[in-house]
């Protein structure tokens, strides 16, 4: 009798986890991402945006960024070509991904931002996928340089959160280069230089169907052959992350993701995508795309909180 009666109980959270994403849809989510013409005032932001949790594309907000007509591979060889940068290097475009059993990050390789271009024109052939995306405000501390083309920050986002941003990175990458599902405790303003970014979204309240597993920690590294061996970080911590694909979602596997509804959208050059704290997402972009991005560190206020409780809950029942 015992035994049932937890079955049952067991099977009524499920049914709560499945109707709580449904319910933030029917209750607030956008069915698509939004455009804003024109940058908003910071109240209407933190309003209509921030405190909703929601994303959506603004464009004209970077208009005045002298990058936006600077940056292209001439000037950036002459303003920074000798600079030694730190690019993350895969042998398939996935850095920060799972990989079998696996949880595997990029080499890091050093190099200057002349031979990175070379490999993104197609001057030099290389063993290998080249992107730079390293994080903890990778633009004021590699490239600084480059900080006069463009704002240190977003003025209307400081003044709606009450703080300066905790990091401006650089992206600049191949098409092969993927970044793989993930959630970030940011409040994320994403400016697309040239080119364009894909992004697929899906917000904090699909977590339920949202698989997670912990994997052993690894490294990709370069052998002399040029080839690419996977080494275990000894003595780590099992990292929980997103095994699922969103571009091809093994649903035999996780049935659950049927139940999600990822919204998708492009960023192009000029454009910013407000991208929230907790939302999932997985990016892919045009071949030598460049990019910045804003950090703001979230609130951990009672959205916070109930995030936790949600991934707590949805974590013990298991998959629904």
């Amino acid at each position: 009798m015992h035994h049932y009666v937890m079955e049952d109980s067991i099977d009524n959270v499920k049914n709560c986890l499945r109707d709580f994403p449904k319910e933030a849809r029917e209750l607030y989510l956008n069915e698509t991402v939004p455009y804003l013409e024109r940058p908003p005032s910071a109240l209407q932001f933190y309003r209509e945006w921030i405190g909703p949790n929601k994303p959506c594309i603004i464009r004209n907000a970077f208009d005045h960024w002298p990058a936006l007509s600077k940056w292209n591979p001439t000037y950036l060889r002459e303003a920074v070509g000798s600079k030694v940068i730190s690019v993350a290097v895969t042998p398939n475009g996935y850095a920060d991904a799972v990989l079998g059993d696996r949880f595997v990050m990029p080499e890091e390789r050093q190099m200057t931002f002349s031979s990175l271009l070379d490999v993104i024109e197609g001057k030099v052939k290389s063993g290998g996928v080249f992107y730079v995306q390293k994080q903890c405000s990778n633009l004021t501390e590699e490239l600084p340089e480059l900080t006069e083309d463009i704002e240190p920050h977003i003025p209307w986002m400081s003044e709606a959160l009450g703080k300066s941003p905790d990091a401006v990175n650089f992206w600049l990458g191949e098409s092969r280069a993927v970044t793989s599902m993930h959630k970030d405790h940011y409040e994320n303003l994403y400016c697309v230089v040239s080119g364009e970014k894909h992004f697929i979204l899906l917000p904090p309240s699909d977590r339920p169907f949202i698989p997670y597993e912990l994997y052993q920690p690894a490294v990709y590294s370069l052998k002399e052959d040029g080839s690419f061996e996977v080494v275990d970080e000894d003595n780590s911590e099992k990292v929980p992350w997103i095994p699922l694909d969103p571009l091809k979602p093994d649903l035999e596997k996780y049935p659950s993701y049927r139940l999600a509804k990822p919204l998708h959208c492009t960023v192009r050059a000029g454009e910013m995508l407000y991208l929230p704290s907790l939302w999932f997402h997985h990016v892919r972009q045009s071949h030598g795309c460049i990019a910045v991005n804003f950090w703001y560190d979230m609130e951990y206020d009672i959205k916070y909180n109930y995030f936790r409780l949600l991934e707590s809950v949805a974590g013990a029942v298991g998959p629904l």
